[in-house]
């Protein structure tokens, strides 16, 4: 698909991190863009820097957990703007679950869930059979992470569990998608190749009632920074990739077609083959071995 001046780009997860810098690029190529979060002063804050670069933005407070909120996104989104070229179901939660698995709250699963699994269905089931009806080019891009779709991260399980679930849902989605012989198609996206200065360490700010902690977290780290500065107090290297070059890996994905934005790294390279050796040699998962459980 070739991104072309005057088609419609929406972000979910809009208003910081890998969002915006997908918002900014798509902004770049001259799309109008249709930002949803959740968090409401950051997104107003994010669309004011778009206009003033220029760019034409719808800007929505959406819980993507909440059918009826992706529902109205996209019924705004077409009101607004005729059609839907580009969906990027990005928003995403980190539980901050702790613990052995069978100690993570109930609360911790249903919330990860309700927003990372929940939210990348609600925002197929609400665009992509009118992106299909426009009849033109469209791509729908969900965000995963290498922490469940290369390798499962088990010290994150609740997180990586429901990114897992995003790649069969983006794969399942491909191919009813090829089925149908439709213009549109669809990618999973790995962010990366390091990690990133979002705000996923940070979504406890954003945790609904409904699903409050049943009990206080024991970590001392409430935000990237702080566990930032502790690994490099204790003599570790942290290498961030910027979110720019995210989402230029989506850009250049979407105009190729290719449905794994997996940007080039050896470490993941390595995990990939472990991983798949040990289906198919049907050994034990040696490869978990190596993670520390606290």
């Amino acid at each position: 698909m070739r991104l072309a001046q005057g088609q419609v780009a929406v972000v979910t997860g809009a208003a910081s991190g890998i969002g915006l810098a997908l918002a900014r690029r798509f902004a770049a190529e001259g799309l109008k863009v249709v930002l949803a979060d959740v968090e409401e002063g950051a997104l107003e804050k994010a669309a004011s820097g778009l206009r003033a670069q220029g760019a034409r933005v719808l800007a929505r407070v959406v819980d993507v957990s909440e059918r009826g909120d992706v529902t109205a996104l996209a019924d705004a989104a077409y009101d607004t703007f005729g059609a839907v070229h580009v969906l990027c179901n990005n928003a995403g939660v980190g539980s901050g679950a702790e613990g052995r698995m069978w100690e993570h709250e109930v609360n911790d699963w249903k919330w990860a869930f309700a927003v990372n699994v929940w939210g990348v269905f609600h925002g197929i089931q609400a665009f992509v059979p009118r992106m299909i009806a426009g009849g033109e080019p469209g791509h729908v891009v969900n965000t995963s992470s290498g922490d469940g779709g290369i390798a499962p991260l088990p010290t994150a399980s609740v997180y990586a569990v429901t990114k897992a679930a995003v790649v069969t849902m983006t794969e399942s989605l491909y191919a009813h998608l090829r089925a149908e012989n439709v213009p549109v198609s669809a990618s999973v996206l790995f962010p990366g190749p390091h990690m990133l200065r979002t705000g996923l360490w940070e979504s406890h700010r954003n945790r609904p009632p409904r699903w409050a902690k049943e009990r206080p977290r024991k970590t001392p780290y409430r935000s990237l920074g702080q566990w930032e500065t502790a690994m490099r107090e204790a003599g570790h290297e942290i290498e961030f990739t910027p979110v720019e070059y995210v989402a230029e890996t989506v850009v250049e994905g979407i105009t190729a077609d290719r449905f794994w934005m997996l940007p080039a790294s050896e470490h993941s390279d390595r995990q990939i083959r472990a991983r798949a050796r040990s289906m198919l040699d049907r050994a034990n998962p040696s490869y978990l071995e190596s993670f520390i459980l606290d």
